[in-house]
């Protein structure tokens, strides 16, 4: 190399940012670099080096406002929020399943989610979180007792009275009231969103405000549609439509409703569930999933859901993308429900932003 080129490439490294002042996707060698709610990433299929991207998400309440129904809103989602690398055996037995997230459930709602999904188990007496085998949970397939999670839950919603926490279980818990124990073991009933006050005929959901003025700030749903009656769980499929999850929820171009479910374009069911991410998680593969084709999907099953915005948007590894990803995913869909723009950024008042699709 000549010494003129050597002298253009230390200019150049002297120029590139550093000392937490990088941007959105500007490069970067370590988190320090980046800005505010972002973090230092390359993808694996990404060859060009790190930069930076979204860690966190944001807070359309505080951005915008609260006064809208529930229903008019966005929220990132973790599919499998449980399912965390690194957490140890609670059983003494290796772990041999697949994990979904990176972060403790803690991490996970300080940067933004506000919807988890759970699945819950009988086992050892107990209430936990597992994946299945055999329908069945196991030594080598449970993650931690839900009561654990829960507290978990609890500490954020006691920590942040103006944030509101959606829980979507699947429901393999057959013990008697078992549900409701462990939710009042953690401390969370007195959060509870009362099953009266949900609209089951398409009606707007209470006004967020509402909802926080009165602590009714926790939203449970169950797979189990007994438990409605039996301990005053909403089951979901009353409530919501969601389109199917794992591979075949990913065929581009292609959004249709999961066995489970209503049909997407029933529009007595106020809430929208869009789930993306794969039937075989692959960490690698989430920040691919995480990014455009994310946002594309999205568009298709809001036409499939008559032209509804989905309120909750379920991925795996939701920090990991090539840039904005699920929460750059999430400021789309609340641009779009608060003011018909695609960032909920270009919905403050005065704004200049170029984001808004209106015509």
């Amino acid at each position: 190399m000549g010494s003129l080129q050597c002298l253009l490439l230390v200019v150049l490294l002297a120029a590139a940012c550093s000392n937490g002042v990088c941007n959105l996707l500007d490069k970067c060698s370590s988190d320090g670099d980046c800005g505010a709610g972002l973090y230092c990433f390359s993808c694996a299929s990404d060859f060009l080096g790190s930069k930076c991207v979204r860690s966190s998400f944001t807070n359309q309440f505080k951005l915008i406002n609260n006064s809208l129904p529930f229903n008019k809103y966005g929220f990132l989602t973790t599919h499998n929020s449980h399912a965390i690398e690194g957490e140890p055996s609670h059983t003494g037995v290796p772990r041999v399943t697949f994990n979904n997230q990176a972060d403790t459930v803690t991490q996970q709602l300080n940067n933004g989610v506000r919807a988890l999904m759970l699945d819950t188990y009988d086992f050892k007496g107990d209430v936990w979180l597992c994946h299945s085998f055999g329908g069945e949970c196991n030594d080598f397939t449970a993650f931690e007792p839900a009561i654990d999670t829960l507290k978990e839950i609890e500490g954020f919603l006691s920590a942040n009275p103006s944030e509101i926490v959606t829980i979507i279980i699947e429901d393999y818990v057959h013990a008697p009231n078992g549900l409701t124990k462990v939710f009042s073991d953690a401390g969370l009933k007195k959060y509870w969103f009362p099953l009266s006050s949900m609209p089951k005929n398409g009606e707007d959901w209470p006004l967020v405000s509402d909802m926080v003025s009165k602590n009714q700030r926790l939203v449970v749903f169950t797979s189990i549609k007994s438990k409605e009656q039996s301990e005053g769980i909403a089951y979901q499929w009353n409530y919501m439509v969601e389109n199917q999850y794992g591979d075949d929820g990913m065929k581009s171009g292609s959004c249709t409703n999961r066995a489970e479910s209503p049909s997407l374009n029933d529009k007595s069911k106020s809430l929208v569930l869009v789930n993306y991410f794969r039937s075989v998680p692959l960490e690698l593969l989430s920040c691919e999933d995480n990014s455009e084709n994310l946002n594309k999907m999205l568009q298709t099953c809001y036409a499939a859901s008559g032209n509804r915005w989905a309120n909750f948007v379920a991925v795996d590894y939701y920090k990991l993308s090539k840039g904005a990803g699920s929460f750059g995913a999430v400021d789309t869909i609340n641009g779009e429900l608060l003011c018909g723009c695609n960032d909920v950024h270009a919905c403050v008042p005065g704004s200049t932003s170029q984001a808004c699709s209106k015509q």
